[in-house]
């Protein structure tokens, strides 16, 4: 009986220590995932500091500044050093956001949080998946960590404004992808005029699964329709994303081009995104 109680102890450990270990996917498939490219100046106080795809961006501020996303936990040296080519401090980082809470946006939160001491806020939907570091992701398996948790200090609502100096942003909860998946919409202006920005979490669908299938997330196909019609309305003059394929920022912007923030104005190529997300959730939704 003794003897079986340690087995059983021993077997709960073990299994606890597995459930703690974070295990970041393979992001083998995805080259341009950790692929450096050079940061730049996108539109007024806003800039790119991210890798080839995995969109990460800074925000300046009178009070210091906001950064959303960080890419793969490989990602955090790419970033730091990104930041201080771009001639700003880490250490000024006041808050850090996020567009949803996957391993490939999450990844280096953690670490940069650490060093910077800054305030993480977090859509209320992501807040539990952001704390377990995926654990309770609703499309994986809950045996491992994908990233390592960050407790949000701020729990965010559809509509909040996010304030730091002079600037304020407004998010925008698009559930789908993620429980807690977001835009943000603000304002920046260079010498010659205001830009209304949105960085748009583009909804996806990321499981393979039937909406009916998945009991952990019993609401997921009225999410992203709710999300997909919200998206049409929206009313901006430059988008881009939490990836920069969705946006084809190597595109339109190449290492070296001159500041052109009109680059980013391409609203045709957002309501096409659109428009094929809306198609593909259709198809998924006509599957018996």
């Amino acid at each position: 009986m003794k003897r079986t109680l340690i087995l059983l102890l021993f077997f709960c450990n073990a299994l606890i220590v597995q459930a703690q270990r974070v295990l970041e996917p393979s992001a083998a498939k995805h080259p341009e995932w950790t692929r450096s490219f050079p940061p730049f100046q996108i539109a007024g106080n806003l800039y790119y500091v991210g890798t080839a795809d995995l969109a990460c961006y800074l925000i300046t501020t009178s009070a210091g500044n906001i950064l959303i996303n960080t890419g793969l936990a490989s990602s955090e040296q790419q970033i730091t050093a990104n930041i201080k080519t771009l001639g700003f401090k880490v250490s000024d980082t006041k808050i850090l956001l996020t567009t949803q809470a996957h391993f490939d946006h999450m990844g280096a939160m953690a670490a940069i949080k650490k060093i910077t001491k800054a305030k993480m806020m977090v859509d209320e939907g992501d807040a539990a998946v952001a704390a377990d570091g995926g654990l309770s992701d609703y499309d994986l398996k809950g045996d491992v960590r994908t990233f390592n948790p960050v407790k949000a200090d701020r729990i965010l609502h559809n509509g909040d404004s996010i304030k730091l100096g002079n600037m304020k942003l407004t998010i925008l909860h698009h559930p789908g992808h993620t429980k807690g998946s977001c835009s943000y919409l603000f304002d920046v202006k260079d010498n010659k005029r205001n830009y209304r920005v949105l960085i748009a979490n583009m909804p996806t669908i990321v499981t393979d699964k039937k909406f009916t299938d998945i009991p952990s997330y019993p609401n997921i196909a009225k999410d992203y329709a709710y999300t997909l019609k919200a998206m049409k309305d929206l009313k901006f003059d430059i988008w881009l994303a939490s990836h920069g394929i969705q946006f084809d920022l190597l595109s339109k912007h190449k290492p070296g081009s001159p500041y052109n923030p009109m680059v980013f104005a391409d609203k045709k190529n957002y309501y096409d995104e659109i428009n094929e997300l809306q198609a593909e959730y259709d198809k998924k939704m006509a599957v018996k």
